[in-house]
Order: structure tokens, then sequence, then C-alpha cells
């Protein structure tokens, strides 16, 4: 979920994407000057109504470079078609539909008319399903038709997968969002329309040896990559090992057991144990009202008008103390270098906070939602596993990217 206050602040960039060969190779991102652009608040809630090629070489992982926006989202290409037509896609594991513009969306559907466009009828390679389906995200909603074809992804081609064509996106935040369309990463439960999610299509088709995936979210302001989606496995060039396995309590969001979070010495939160959520899609760490505004009083956050996020005072930022989350007997610290997010433009330095009051409501809540603010920090590897272990969630810090060793690749 991004902060409105962001939404006109983002800073867009580029990205060199090449097909990768029997050997994995590492593409870097790279900087553009700043665009008055910005994401919609992707988070899980609302994502969808919950309802109970040459394959590449096996055992290896394949990796797909992502974009930064200003730390506050991410996104990478893929193709759709034959020959494959170009998307940018934020990879969200809070929501499990895979969807673009469609040329036939609506005359007065803006988003359409500022973003890539998928054209069935310049791929050999498409099926047509015309299945109707929508989608409503936090702040913005979309409708349009099933349609099936071809995806490439990284080194990976020819998968045959069903994915929506957007015909009517009536939200201005999908106008002025850089990126084309969403490429959700969460279980099949969540997928709209029972579609089969992108990931299990890439398995099933002996494309994708294992349902394995993890995100590196390079967050350094002075590095000019974004980090790297890796699909089949993990780079342990990204992180520090060990990685701590946490179990999914419920298999649809990557929802996990939260013991307890501290701030600094003097206040837990989350004292008798909750639900989280580690969604990409999520911009920042949200959690419930009172919680959050508890954590503001004891960092010295300013409430920020009516929308749940809050100021920091910059020169307080090496005052502050530390937020740790204790996920599977592991403390996860997080510094207000971390936790607190920079902006300067025009010659004007900003700080907000890195976390946001949200109220899920049951069933599904209350719960929070560690969003990257803290993927950026931690590494995390997300495991569908099979019906022996059950799906599972790896975390471990971020290896600092400036000081990191060669890569080392490893399935």
């Amino acid at each position: 979920m991004l902060s409105p206050l962001l939404l006109l602040l983002l800073l867009p960039a580029l990205l060199d994407l090449k097909p990768a060969g029997a050997a994995l190779i590492r593409i870097p991102l790279q900087r553009v000057q700043p665009a008055h652009r910005h994401l919609s608040p992707l988070g899980a809630w609302g994502a969808g109504s919950p309802q109970p090629g040459a394959p590449s070489p096996r055992d290896k992982p394949t990796f797909v470079p992502l974009s930064n926006y200003m730390n506050a989202q991410y996104f990478g290409e893929i193709g759709l078609g034959s020959p494959p037509q170009n998307f940018s896609v934020v990879f969200d594991t809070g929501s499990s539909n895979l969807w673009v513009p469609s040329r036939r969306c609506h005359f007065f559907s803006l988003p359409c008319w500022f973003h890539h466009r998928f054209n069935s009828k310049a791929s050999s390679s498409f099926r047509p399903n015309g299945t109707k389906f929508a989608i409503q995200y936090g702040t913005g909603r979309l409708d349009g038709i099933l349609s099936k074809d071809k995806l490439t992804l990284g080194g990976l081609h020819g998968a045959s997968v069903t994915f929506g064509e957007a015909l009517w996106e009536p939200s201005l935040v999908f106008t002025i969002a850089h990126f084309d369309g969403i490429l959700g990463l969460g279980f099949p439960s969540l997928a709209v329309e029972g579609v089969q999610p992108p990931l299990d299509a890439l398995v099933e088709q002996g494309l994708l040896d294992k349902p394995v995936f993890s995100f590196y979210l390079n967050r350094d302001p002075e590095g000019s990559e974004g980090g790297e989606l890796v699909l089949g496995g993990s780079d342990p060039a990204h992180y520090i090992p060990p990685l701590t396995f946490l179990p999914v309590t419920a298999p649809a969001y990557w929802q996990v057991h939260m013991k307890r979070m501290e701030v600094g010495r003097g206040l837990t939160l989350c004292a008798q144990g909750c639900a989280a959520i580690l969604d990409t899609g999520t911009s920042l760490i949200t959690g419930p009202t009172e919680e959050i505004r508890a954590l503001h009083t004891a960092i010295g956050g300013l409430p920020l008008m009516m929308t749940g996020e809050y100021l920091i005072q910059c020169s307080q930022i090496p005052k502050l103390p530390p937020v740790s989350l204790l996920l599977g007997g592991v403390w996860f610290n997080l510094t207000a270098q971390d936790y607190v997010i920079q902006i300067s433009r025009g010659g004007v330095r900003l700080c907000l906070s890195g976390f946001q009051a949200l109220d899920v409501p049951p069933p599904a809540g209350p719960l929070w939602i560690l969003g990257d603010v803290f993927l950026g920090p931690y590494v995390a590897v997300f495991d569908r596993g099979d019906s022996d272990t059950g799906a599972r969630v790896g975390l471990a810090r971020a290896r600092p990217r400036r000081l990191g060793p060669q890569v080392q690749r490893s399935g």
C-alpha cells in the first residue's frame, strides 16, 4: 500500500531485460531522471474475492530484475503473446491474478491511453476465453475479460496462462501509475474466477522445477539497481545466512504468526501474538490504528491529516529507537534508517514514517502487513512447499549491495 504523500514524489527506473541462457545472469537496473508519476496502493485488501517456449534448466533459479520507485514500489517486465508484447508489472504477493490493459478497452478508460495494451490480433498463440472478471484493489477497481496466451518471464518462455485483459479501469491511480499491470504471486484460493495463478502454471507445465521464489529489494539510495525476483530458488549472495523459516498459517495471502513487536525498550505491540502478511504489493508496514498511534507516540511521529500516515523530524532519525519483530523465535530489527522514508525534492527534505494505520476487519483481520519497508532490509523466500512440508516463508537480513561478495548462484 503506497502512501498518498508518496504518490506525487515517486522516482521511476527503467530496466534492461535480457533473456537468460543456460548460465544465470544478473541483469542490473538503471535509474532515470525523476518524473511525476505514482503507484496505486496495491495491498492485499480487496485484491480479489477469496475463493476456496523452451524450458529453462531445471534445478536452477530464473532471475527477473525489478525496478525501484524511490523505495516505494517494485516492478519488472514480462511478455505476453507470440511474438511477446512487453508489459511492466508489479509482482504482488498479495494477489493471485495476472492482468494487463487491453487494446479493446473502453474509450473512456483513461489508463488504457497511458499504458501498453495487449493486442490479441497481433499474437499467433492467442486463445479467447471471454469470461468476465472484476478485481477491487485498495484504491482502484478494474473490469475485463479473461484470455489465454503464452507468457515470457525472465528466461522462461512458452508458458500457457490465463490472464485478464482490463477493459475498464475507472480509478485515477491506474492512469498515472508507471506499471501497466499486476502479476499476482499469492495462493490459488485468492484468484478471481478460479484462474490458475502464473506460478502454478509454470510449475505444472514443467518450466519451473519448484514453486519457490524470492525477493531482493535494494533500498540503497546510492545504488543503481532496484533488486531482483528469483524464480525457482534464492540467491545466497542477496542475504546473510541463515534463513529463518516460518510456516504459512493461512495459505491465501503469505500469512505468518508474529509473536510480538518491540519499540525500543519501552513499548510492546502485538503483545498476545498476531497475524502478519508479507506483501510485496504494499510499500509500508501497516497495523491496527491504536497500535500504530502508540508506536508513533514512542518515536515522535506527527499525524498527517486523516491519512493514517505520520511525519518524522529528520533531525531525530539518529536518536530514534529500533523496532523489533519476533518471528519464528528470531528478532528481526529495523533501525530508523530502515523504517523512515527520506524524500528530497527541490532542496526540501521530508521524512515519512514507514508505519501506517490500516484496520483490516474480521474475518481477515486484525493483522499487520509487512510491506517493502520490511522486505527491503530482509530478503524473503516464498516456498509453496508440498503436501508433506506445507508452505513457508524464509527470512534473512539482506546483504548490503555495495559490500556484497561476488555472486554465487544457488538453486
